[in-house]
């Protein structure tokens, strides 16, 4: 699985929980995190719905990265998290 995402069942509290999580200890964490699941989608016996929740936390922590983009810029940090969202829920619409 590329930086695509599987799946776009986001949700913001757990976006906002490992953006504290980024904030409180380094960003890198939830790289090798990111690595470790998308190399685990490759394993041939998972299950259809395994692999949604896995790709269900990778578009979550992908989702971090980014608010977390957003925060070092100097967005707010509630500001940061809504206009992440309002992008993800304007792809989806489209």
């Amino acid at each position: 699985m590329s930086k695509n995402l599987r799946s776009l069942n986001m949700k913001l509290p757990v976006i906002k929980h490992l953006t504290q999580f980024i904030e409180d200890n380094d960003q890198d964490y939830v790289i090798e995190a990111i690595e470790v699941l998308e190399a685990m989608t490759e394993i041939s016996s998972l299950k259809d719905e395994e692999l949604d929740v896995i790709g269900e936390l990778i578009s979550n922590m992908y989702g971090a990265l980014e608010v977390n983009k957003l925060v070092k810029n100097g967005t707010d940090k509630k500001e940061a998290l809504n206009t992440f969202m309002k992008r993800v829920l304007g792809s989806i619409d489209k």
